[in-house]
């Protein structure tokens, strides 16, 4: 019994995470009380070193963007629905569902120049259910890295900042995307 139990809760974190690896969060049902259904997402910067003051200025660009959703640090002592994590790799975004997950900062794109609040402002657009949009311009924020060094530009697009609005607005209203 405890070994069906032990698979099948791996199973569903297998199952969970390959879209989470692969694409844009999807929306939780309606009644649900997580970050998607309440419009506001928290996040912890503990673990993310030197590039705390880097998310909080990615997160003050977002909420400034939208209005459907509202990204705020998480109170001491309170769970967060996004983790931020410095590490040595490339940046990555792990999105469990609509605004929750854990972004890591990896060091690799910031030692090459990359422009740290754009890393920012793009892996959390992840969490916001926004895809990679590569190749793209520098103008799109989730084009990342494709936008080459010199894109210093942290700011969505004005589609970026409306598929959020519709992905938030989905999910209060109940619908998957």
């Amino acid at each position: 019994m405890h070994l069906r139990t032990l698979t099948g809760g791996l199973a569903a974190v297998l199952v969970l995470s390959g879209p989470a690896l692969t694409g844009p969060a999807e929306a939780v049902p309606s009644g649900d009380t997580g970050p998607a259904a309440a419009g506001v997402i928290t996040y912890d910067t503990s673990g993310a070193a030197e590039f705390k003051a880097a998310v909080d200025r990615g997160a003050a660009i977002w909420n400034k963007s939208v209005e459907s959703v509202e990204l705020r640090p998480a109170a001491s002592g309170q769970r967060a629905d996004v983790r931020i994590v410095a590490d040595n790799g490339w940046p990555r975004s792990l999105p469990s569902s609509l605004g929750g997950g854990t972004v890591y900062l990896g060091r690799q794109a910031m030692d090459q120049g990359y422009y740290t609040v754009r890393v920012t402002a793009h892996e959390l657009g992840h969490m916001l259910g926004l895809p990679d949009r590569k190749p793209g311009p520098c103008s799109s924020l989730m084009s990342g890295a494709s936008a080459g060094l010199s894109c210093t530009n942290p700011y969505p697009s004005a589609a970026e900042r409306a598929q959020v609005e519709k992905n938030f607005e989905n999910a209060r209203a109940g619908v998957l995307m």
